[in-house]
């Protein structure tokens, strides 16, 4: 594993937001993330809160528009923020569509030849880029003590990261997640591309995961607005009642909020994300004491 290249470093809210870039092996391309890391006293060491962003997306668009390090300094909760897919990797088609390929990685492994090489955003998210931080800022993090959460693709990433792994993560929220991706076009042509059809997809399908291995060991928070037009446009991306409907059947732990008038944007999670944030640090703090 390649050491990180530092690219930029900002003071915000008494912490440190940093840019770095690195050589990913699950990618075979460089990678890039944000680590907000807030004020803190020496030698303690703070739980860890992964954002994953949505189609079209970078690292930078939370760090930039949510106003979240604000809350991560109040509660304590060092922030990180992955691309959303590798960049520049080279392969035919991948700059072809805004919702396929480059900045719409979709959070899976692919198995299709085509993109099977750099097109692995799961096995980054959950393995490499975890132990990478665990390692690099060893001094800081608190090994193991970690939660999940997203935006659209994002968010549908964050479900299933946490769904496929219930042991890794504290809790997990989402702001209008794809809850349902094997039924609407975005994760259709996602999975037919990547995984070579919709029926692979089930293994990444927030709804599908939680009706085969549900209920979870860990709080569920969704968000989503009545103004998305991803939610009631001509077509329903989102899914989100079918996949509240899968978490009720259950008997998972959850909360499920629609938040009127809202759209699809980051007006939506600037609004909420400190609410997110406090529920995330006091399921993570909850652990840290119990580890």
């Amino acid at each position: 594993m390649a050491s990180l290249t530092k690219k930029s470093e900002n003071v915000c809210f008494g912490g440190r937001l940093a840019k770095y870039t690195h050589a990913s092996a699950s990618t075979n391309t460089d990678m890039v993330f944000s680590i907000y890391i807030p004020p803190h006293a020496a030698g303690a060491k703070l739980p860890v809160l992964y954002y994953l962003s949505g189609l079209t997306c970078t690292d930078d668009n939370v760090m930039q528009k949510s106003g979240c390090q604000r809350y991560a300094a109040e509660h304590g909760v060092i922030f990180v923020a992955p691309d959303t897919s590798p960049r520049g990797a080279g392969v035919e088609g991948e700059d072809e569509g805004w919702d396929f390929g480059t900045g719409a990685g979709f959070y899976v492994d692919a198995t299709e030849a085509k993109w099977a090489k750099h097109y692995n955003m799961y096995s980054y998210v959950t393995k490499e880029l975890p132990a990478l931080i665990e390692k690099e800022f060893a001094d800081v993090v608190a090994p193991g003590v970690k939660s999940i959460t997203g935006h659209s693709m994002g968010g549908h990433g964050a479900l299933v990261c946490a769904f496929k792994n219930p042991d890794q993560f504290a809790s997990v929220s989402a702001f209008s997640a794809i809850g349902n991706p094997t039924k609407c076009p975005w994760g259709e042509k996602a999975f037919t591309g990547y995984l070579g059809g919709v029926e692979a997809g089930k293994a990444y399908d927030a709804t599908e995961l939680c009706n085969a291995h549900g209920p979870f060991p860990f709080p569920v928070l969704l968000d989503v607005g009545t103004g998305d037009s991803f939610l009631t446009g001509d077509v329903n991306q989102l899914q989100s009642s079918v996949l509240d409907a899968a978490l009720k059947a259950k008997g998972q732990v959850y909360e499920s909020r629609q938040q009127e008038g809202y759209d699809h944007s980051y007006f939506f999670i600037a609004s909420f994300v400190g609410e997110h944030i406090a529920f995330h640090a006091k399921h993570l703090k909850a652990k840290m004491q119990v580890a």
